[in-house]
């Protein structure tokens, strides 16, 4: 009998080995996906993140409202305006409403998120005076 060599093929066409990898329209397109979901999500991402510093900031500027209210509910009408105006600024102001506010920062600019500013009201005389929220843009209803 005759001895017959059986040439095997790998049953993938493609050659394995060290020599092996993607071919340059493959690495090409996959940069070109990549690329195409990052132009598409980044400015997304940018948008949330900007949403949620002005959520931070309403949310501050609501909490200083509710600490006024507290404030006034806790010593009475009459003397929370009389000490209000003597104050006098938003910094003294603050410090002493702070005891009001749950997981307060010891200072009003601390409290209040980069870029925005709180303005306490002048006179609280009507408790409907609420904190003025300005941000980067101008003013920031709340």
């Amino acid at each position: 009998m005759k001895a017959t060599l059986m040439k095997t093929h790998p049953t993938n066409p493609r050659q394995t080995g060290p020599g092996c990898g993607f071919s340059l329209v493959e690495v090409l397109a996959a940069i070109t996906i990549i690329g195409i979901i990052t132009f598409l999500a980044v400015p997304n991402i940018v948008q949330v993140k900007q949403d949620s510093e002005d959520n931070l900031a309403r949310a501050r500027a609501e909490t200083l409202n509710m600490a006024i209210a507290a404030y006034v509910q806790a010593v009475g009408t009459n003397t929370a305006q009389s000490n209000w105006a003597q104050w006098g600024n938003d910094a003294t102001r603050y410090t002493n409403i702070r005891t009001y506010i749950a997981f307060s920062e010891p200072s009003l600019t601390n409290f209040t998120p980069n870029g925005y500013i709180n303005t306490l009201p002048a006179n609280i005389s009507p408790l409907t005076n609420k904190v003025i929220l300005t941000g980067p843009s101008g003013p920031i209803s709340y």
